[in-house]
């Protein structure tokens, strides 16, 4: 098998796949010592054609195929797609439209984040070998192994695709695919700007000092780890960011005594940018610190038992409908529904208001019962009796 590795042969390959339906596509990529994933391979398949691309290869220019997963006429398939879509996002082809096997196998009834060998083993009944999954992928020349067992995942991918689209379309709930799809293309996912870097972060207070320092911090080890392309942790850890927010050191000594931060972190060519930054920020906080909504809080003591009846509620209904749970909602929104019936929640909207959302409002008023019935919850309506008649 021989790998995609000149322009003109790609441009052969994309001519292809113009006027196809779909195409199945996977990367294979490398990030575990860079904050800029390595991309090494690219493989692809629709019906009737399908190839391994190296993006690797001198001289190589992935712009036909780049147009290929912009062209708004072919569905772009991926397995568990989030870190797929990042890559070529960065290079300016967000893939639309997009299917993602992972979360249409989640609405038709496979479990929550199946893996890809799984869903191919239980709908195409084989067996990947794995063997060659952990390899040196930026390593040439490419063996044999890796290049079949590259191609296999697009290959299989692209037979899963219309097994797993049609079960969806037959059970009603192809839609509910689809919302999931646009916002895994949303770019605000895939930002790297480093002021936006502290929305990814969980800031523990809400005072100004504190948040302009966070967003500052955050910010310099975001900029830091693009230039020098390194990931983040290796830079500075998640703790020492909210550590250095608490404490606010602006001279060397004060941020040497910081427990999260590494010995010696001052005099390290680090050092003084960081301090640079976090005085910065204290010029002025209030202008600086970003505005964060405070969580709302809990309307009653019996919230909590309410999040709890509302877990047991979303389980009994996922299993019912044959759908992760976690598809239809998470405890966040379990959270948003016990203190507001009118929560801005995705659970409370759309397909999921229908699957769940009603469901939870009914038991909050106390006209849905949770039954236990050997081993399973069944959820039964409350008949109320009537009220008596006044005496005349």
């Amino acid at each position: 098998m021989t790998p995609i590795t000149t322009t003109a042969d790609l441009a052969a390959f994309c001519a292809k796949l113009k006027g196809q339906p779909f195409v199945a596509v996977d990367t294979e990529f490398m990030r575990e010592t860079t904050y800029w994933p390595k991309l090494c391979l690219i493989q692809a398949a629709a019906p009737g054609a399908e190839a391994v691309i190296d993006p690797l290869a001198d001289g190589l220019d992935l712009a036909p195929f780049l147009e290929v997963l912009k062209d708004p006429s072919i569905e772009k398939v991926f397995h568990a797609a989030r870190q797929d879509v990042e890559i070529f996002n960065n290079l300016g082809a967000m893939p639309r439209p997009l299917f993602d096997t992972q979360v249409a196998g989640m609405a038709a009834g496979f479990g929550e984040q199946i893996a890809y060998d799984a869903l191919v083993r239980q709908m195409l009944k084989v067996e990947i070998d794995k063997s060659s999954r952990f390899t040196d992928w930026a390593r040439r020349p490419l063996t044999d192994a890796q290049l079949a067992y590259a191609l296999a995942d697009v290959t299989h991918l692209a037979k899963l695709y219309p097994m797993l689209r049609a079960r969806l379309e037959k059970e009603g709930r192809l839609a509910w695919v689809t919302d999931e799809m646009k916002s895994l293309t949303e770019p605000a996912l895939y930002d790297v700007e480093p002021d936006n870097a502290w929305k990814r972060l969980r800031p523990r207070r809400h005072t100004a000092k504190y948040l302009a320092v966070f967003r500052a911090v955050a910010a310099w080890r975001e900029r830091t780890a693009q230039l020098r392309d390194q990931p983040r942790g290796r830079i500075l850890k998640d703790d020492a960011i909210d550590e250095i927010a608490t404490q606010c050191p602006t001279d060397a000594d004060a941020l040497d005594r910081l427990r999260s931060v590494p010995k010696g972190f001052s005099g390290s060519r680090f050092g003084p940018e960081l301090l640079a930054a976090i005085r910065e920020a204290l010029k002025d906080p209030e202008a600086y610190a970003p505005v964060i909504e405070k969580a709302r809080p809990q309307s009653s003591p019996a919230a909590g038992a309410v999040v709890e009846l509302l877990k047991v509620l979303l389980k009994a209904r996922a299993e019912d409908a044959g759908v992760a749970s976690k598809l239809i909602a998470t405890v966040s929104d379990l959270e948003a529904i016990a203190n507001d019936d009118e929560a801005a929640t995705p659970a409370l909207s759309g397909w999921r208001r229908e699957a769940f959302g009603e469901d939870a409002l009914k038991l909050k008023r106390g006209e849905l019962a949770l039954v236990l019935d050997g081993a399973r919850v069944r959820v039964v309506e409350v008949r109320r009796a009537p009220k008596a008649a006044a005496n005349g």
